[in-house]
């Protein structure tokens, strides 16, 4: 057979026998072509010129000579330079790929290559010595100002670069300084004595880094290098005290006539106590608009369950089965409506997820929102008629599905959309379980909203772990400040008090930015016996309390402040004691606690008539609490931080801390750490998230020797804290707020603390 080169020429296919007289070194460059062809390295009208150039000096020539492709002595004897590269070999370099973008196939052969040249302990053939100078390359090397010397590029990376023909002259003559003399080095590393140019040296060199450098060097910036890397001070304080032993709370009450589950509860007090005011919601004005008892609260929850049971349905299938997630969506000035709608879930087995209403179709926080109830599986949304008519409507007049939500069937929950059961259909109570009663979401500081699980027997113990702690008793009243749907608002305002057959005035948020004084006026009017508020609420009244002037306070045995555990909230409490003291408020009344979402109540200051430790304040240090050292301080200093307790851990549940990173070391009796509660009136689970729930709910504290405290599960709480004299619970931060400078550790909550202990108007400027 016969091949026609580029040139032009008719060359016959080499023989075997013509084949195995050509040089190894010619052999292994028609391999490479090949492999070059077979990886697209070069092209096919490339790959045949350069198989011709090599063919050419061993192939007869049918139809005429290249001279430029003949083996002739004249290298030797003549000093005329070889012809110049041509334009489009010139371009055809420039526009070779660049090495970014070679290939893991390439850099593999490429170094299945250079294995096999370190195997046979070799010089490797590169494609800047010709063929046609063999023998002279191999004697000399060209001098350093030649005229023409190898111009590497960077096609060198595809292993087909074309440079310029060396110009080379007779060894004679040529001073022996000009000579650059060095060993030759594979890729591999192997060394070999040749005389060749540095800039070979240096593309071998080059071929022997890594075809990408590593992903950290692309994040190198150069103030990295002017760093000063603070190294810990040996000074530093650390924690001294012994290992710190679990903190146990009181044994749980017997109380033999309470019921087997909360509904057990709705139904007893609704049936046998139907005239008793269960709930009354009030408006923007202050006035009450209508008080729910406990007889309709039982009734109109019974038609509500067998609506969502029977009158959802298709005649296949229904829509709704034991279990499934429904989404609550009211405002937050409608309580009534929305205890109903969570004790009607809750009487057919349905798992309400609670949540806040969409402002629009786009808002961010909704998105979050909707990714949980995506996760959830929810599909039918109750909302009131008023709420629905405020929502967002497409041009079909159905409510829009917003931006990250699945797609909801909504409906209302007003009386005239329910049907009434027949007089022979009841609801089957059952006894508290360990399924799913409710989700509660809980957003973290990364903006990602979770589902904690709370379950039918854990939501019941941790009624009686309240009613024990706080000293609740039947037909009491409450005063609630807080949000009802969710956190204390919904465990004291919703569920403790049915447990008990409580009253509940519940204060709507919009009243309390019109009237920060409402809820104290309702305390007076209403005299009510315990208070559930924030810091917030006790600051905004202190604003306006020189308009009211005839309140007192003196029926309150117990003030609970919520937020207790927020450093700022001292300064708050005090405040309000020293205007409201004048006015029948009793200091032992205020009763902060710490709440957390996964864990639910944490700890509570026990009203007086307990006979409990009297409250205590802690200064401490707060050089030592960024080390995580507890270091009690004097007061006159301003580098401290004064904290209050947050009174004793929950009846049956046992606290420990453990350290913050790593391993759930216990801590010493002297450092701050991560408070866990293992107890069963703690949150089961983040809903469809079996990972974090593991590291969350189901810690095992270990002992300084790494043995298990004991077998049963902790609950991490998220805050950050220590158990002080007294058995009295601290808390000086939250995890959601931790912040590590130069190894010492802040919170976040002690900027707020900060801002609020100086006169904003003096001292924070806007925009800073």
């Amino acid at each position: 057979m016969a091949e026609r080169c580029s040139a032009g020429f008719l060359l016959m296919e080499p023989t075997a026998a013509m084949a195995m007289t050509l040089p190894a070194e010619v052999r292994e460059k028609l391999a490479e072509l090949e492999l070059e062809l077979s990886e697209g390295d070069i092209t096919q009208k490339g790959y045949e010129k350069k198989r011709a150039k090599l063919l050419a000096p061993y192939i007869p020539q049918i139809q005429g000579v290249d001279p430029s492709l003949q083996i002739e002595n004249r290298i030797q004897g003549s000093s005329q330079p070889a012809p110049a590269v041509s334009k489009q070999q010139k371009s055809r370099a420039s526009n070779s790929r660049d090495e970014r973008f070679r290939s893991d196939v390439h850099t593999e052969a490429v170094q299945a290559a250079l294995a096999k040249y370190k195997e046979r302990k070799m010089p490797m053939p590169s494609k800047r010595r010709s063929v046609l100078v063999q023998s002279s390359m191999e004697a000399c090397t060209p001098p350093e100002n030649h005229s023409a010397p190898p111009d590497v590029t960077t096609g060198l990376s595809q292993r087909s670069v074309h440079i310029e023909r060396p110009q080379v002259a007779s060894v004679r003559g040529v001073p022996r300084g000009l000579h650059n003399t060095t060993i030759l080095e594979t890729a591999d590393g192997v060394p070999v004595n040749s005389r060749v140019s540095s800039k070979i040296q240096q593309l071998l060199n080059t071929l022997k880094r890594p075809k990408r450098p590593p992903l950290r060097e692309f994040f190198l910036d150069d103030f990295e290098e002017l760093l000063d890397v603070q190294q810990p001070d040996p000074n530093q304080p650390k924690p001294e005290g012994p290992a710190m032993s679990p903190l146990t709370g009181e044994p749980p009450g017997v109380v033999t006539n309470w019921p087997p589950s909360l509904l057990a509860a709705m139904q007893r007090w609704g049936t046998t106590q139907p005239k008793t005011p269960c709930l009354t919601a009030l408006d923007n004005s202050g006035k009450p608009v209508y008080t729910l008892t406990y007889g309709k609260l039982w009734s109109r929850s019974v038609k509500l369950a067998y609506t969502l049971l029977n009158k959802l349905s298709t005649k296949n299938e229904p829509l709704l089965r034991p279990g499934d997630r429904v989404a609550l969506v009211f405002p937050n000035n409608d309580p009534v409506m929305f205890m109903v709608a969570f004790y009607g879930c809750l009487l057919v087995e349905l798992v309400p997820v609670p949540i806040e209403v969409p402002l629009t179709r786009k808002d961010a926080g909704s998105q979050q929102i909707g990714f949980l109830l995506g996760s959830c599986g929810v599909t039918l949304a109750l909302t009131t008629d008023a709420c629905q008519k405020g929502l967002p409507k497409a041009q079909t007049g159905e409510v829009v599905t917003f931006k990250g939500w699945p797609r909801l069937l909504w409906f209302v929950t007003d009386g005239k959309h329910l049907a009434k059961p027949p007089k022979d259909w009841h609801p089957l109570v059952r006894d508290a379980s360990n399924d799913i009663a409710y989700i509660e979401y809980k957003t973290s500081k990364e903006d990602s909203t979770m589902g904690i699980a709370v379950s039918h027997s854990a939501m019941l113990a941790h009624c009686h772990a309240l009613t024990q702690a706080c000293g609740y008793a039947e037909a009491e009243t409450i005063t609630n400040v807080l949000d009802f749907k969710r956190d204390a608002g919904l465990w004291h305002g919703v569920l403790t008090s049915v447990m008990n057959r409580m009253h509940v005035i519940s204060i709507p948020y919009s009243l309390m930015k019109v009237n920060p004084l409402s809820w104290i006026q309702k305390v007076h009017s209403y005299k009510a016996r315990v208070a559930v508020v924030k810091s917030r609420d006790m600051h905004w009244s202190l604003l306006s309390q020189r308009d009211q002037r005839d309140i007192s306070l003196s029926s309150l045995r117990m003030l609970i402040v919520a937020d207790g555990a927020n450093p700022w909230s001292i300064s708050s409490c005090d405040a309000f004691l020293n205007v409201f003291q004048a006015r029948g408020l009793r200091p032992e009344v205020i009763c902060p606690c710490a709440t957390s979402s996964e864990a639910l109540t944490v700890a509570i200051r026990r009203p007086p008539e307990m006979g409990v430790p009297p409250p205590g304040k802690a200064v401490l240090s707060m050089t030592g609490l960024s080390h995580s050292v507890i270091r009690v301080d004097s007061e006159e200093k301003l580098s401290v931080l004064t904290v209050q307790d947050v009174g004793q851990v929950m009846p049956g549940a046992l606290v420990c801390v453990v350290r913050v990173e790593g391993t759930p070391y216990l801590c010493k009796t002297d450092e701050v750490g991560e408070i866990c509660v293992g107890s069963n009136t703690t949150g089961i689970a983040y809903y469809g998230l079996p990972g974090i729930t593991k590291n969350i709910f189901e810690t095992i504290p270990l002992t300084a020797a790494g043995v298990p405290l004991t077998d049963r599960h902790f609950t991490r709480t998220g805050l950050l804290g220590f158990v002080g004299p007294d058995k009295l619970v601290f808390v000086v931060g939250k995890m959601d707020g931790l912040m590590v400078v130069s190894g010492r550790r802040h919170n976040a909550d002690d900027i707020v603390a900060t801002a609020l202990a100086v006169e904003p108007m003096k001292f924070v400027y806007r925009g800073r």
